[in-house]
């Protein structure tokens, strides 16, 4: 009877980082081409999933500094991508939510990446295409254990 394979989590790990790097880098610069930061992305899409957030609850989750969030949140706010909201519950707190344009920022930003992942997807054959796919649950539930932290 042949022995169970093991895997070794490290040369997994070691093979898989600079792959993950480099096709995170390359999401970056498709919200680069349209005129917005990896960070104010990334700040757009958590107020896009918790409209209202406080600066300091956005803070806690971006895991930076208040006075830094309120620096990005100026200037999201000057370029008419998020607005301040006084909360219905505690009129001394203010809570943030996305502008039309915030929201259409998104769209583009999310079409942008789409698009380049789906012409690199397309360069794989039916086999490939089905790994990456099947890698997807996996990976994602790497993500949650780490959100859960």
């Amino acid at each position: 009877m042949p022995s169970p394979v093991t895997t070794d989590t490290v040369t997994v790990a070691d093979a898989l980082r600079p792959v993950l790097l480099r096709v995170g880098r390359e999401l970056r610069r498709e919200a680069r081409a349209v005129g917005i930061s990896p960070e104010q992305v990334s700040l757009l899409v958590a107020i896009k999933y918790a409209p209202g957030t406080g600066i300091r609850d956005l803070a806690a989750h971006e895991r930076i500094s208040a006075p830094a969030l309120t620096k990005h949140v100026d200037r999201l706010e000057r370029d008419g991508l998020v607005v301040r909201t006084p909360s219905p519950n505690d009129g001394r707190r203010i809570g943030l939510a996305l502008t039309d344009e915030g929201q259409r920022l998104l769209r583009r930003v999310r079409s942008r990446r789409t698009a380049w992942l789906a012409t690199r997807l397309r360069g794989l054959d039916a086999d490939e295409l089905a790994a990456v796919e099947a890698a997807i649950e996996p990976l994602s539930r790497l993500l949650k254990e780490e959100e859960n932290h």
